[in-house]
């Protein structure tokens, strides 16, 4: 998560710039040309993937985010942001905090349908509320947010309800492969202990199995937008000197002078750094994306072993 004050700001902003929009989309009355086929908006690309994987040739999907450089979290949406946000069949977002400024939009749009990812997360055994917003590495998350946007644009468009139920039903199969690579691991490297400059792969670390020793002050620093306390620093930093984790988990989007200290002391340690990204790398799906960094776990935990 980020500061209250950037998400305040964002609020603020989206809540002046949707006032106007409801009467500004086109007609969706039934029979219309643009009633014919689904519109779907998408936070980000990655949950975009999915609603893509789903609609296939059926429905049009738009994702708002889609640059592999962008920091969703501080994301500062457009008047045709939120005008597309207004005006779609549905939308697709992560939720809990995580893109706030979906939230804002579709307050003052109640009758916009909407599928909320965070809502759907089944935490981890023994993880209490608020949990982690990254959900989008919770496979199961993944396969209710297809489910979900199965059973919408069926009801939609029913000419194709077959079509949308068999491209979720794909999906799931497709990720039930990458839950086995995770499964794997968990049987190869039972409680492996890693650290992460920042929390984003959460969910398959503990589908993993591993133990995150990220010092929980760096952590909660992290979270917050600021820098973590020299101490912190210091605590992380001794842990991958003296190789007490196996590897080291890296948000590429996130790049600080501290994070930037924490991969060369993994590289001068010699451990393994398993780069993450809160986006689609270019040319990736969603399957492909999340088949790729488990694998890469994997390959860097065997390394290491």
């Amino acid at each position: 998560m980020r500061t209250a004050a950037i998400r305040t700001v964002i609020g603020v902003s989206m809540l002046a710039l949707t006032a106007g929009l409801t009467a500004c989309g086109g007609d969706k009355s039934p029979g219309s040309a643009q009633d014919q086929t689904p519109t779907v908006v998408a936070s980000t690309d990655v949950w975009g993937s999915v609603a893509q994987a789903v609609a296939g040739d059926h429905a049009k999907v738009t994702s708002i985010i889609t640059s592999a450089s962008a920091d969703p979290h501080s994301f500062e949406a457009s008047p045709a942001n939120a005008a597309a946000i207004a005006d779609a069949s549905l939308v697709v977002f992560n939720g809990g905090g995580y893109d706030h400024w979906v939230d804002d939009v579709l307050s003052s749009h109640p009758g916009v349908a909407s599928v909320d990812a965070f809502s759907l997360l089944q935490a981890p055994p023994g993880e209490s509320q608020p949990a982690n917003e990254h959900v989008f590495y919770d496979l199961n998350t993944a396969k209710a947010v297809a489910a979900k946007i199965a059973d919408k644009l069926a009801s939609d468009d029913p000419a194709h309800a077959a079509d949308y139920k068999a491209n979720a039903e794909t999906f799931d199969r497709n990720v039930d492969a990458i839950a086995q690579t995770e499964t794997a691991i968990r049987t190869s490297h039972p409680g492996a202990a890693v650290v992460a400059t920042e929390p984003v792969a959460h969910y398959l670390l503990v589908a993993a199995g591993l133990t995150d020793k990220t010092p929980a002050g760096f952590a909660s620093a992290v979270e917050q937008d600021t820098d973590p306390a020299p101490v912190d620093v210091a605590a992380m930093l001794d842990l991958i000197k003296s190789r007490q984790v196996a590897a080291v988990v890296f948000n590429e989007q996130t790049v600080t002078e501290v994070t930037k200290q924490v991969q060369a002391a993994a590289q001068s340690a010699g451990i393994p750094v398993v780069s993450v990204t809160e986006t689609l790398p270019a040319g990736k799906d969603y399957v492909a994306w999340q088949r790729d960094t488990a694998d890469r776990l994997s390959a860097a935990l065997q390394q290491n072993r």
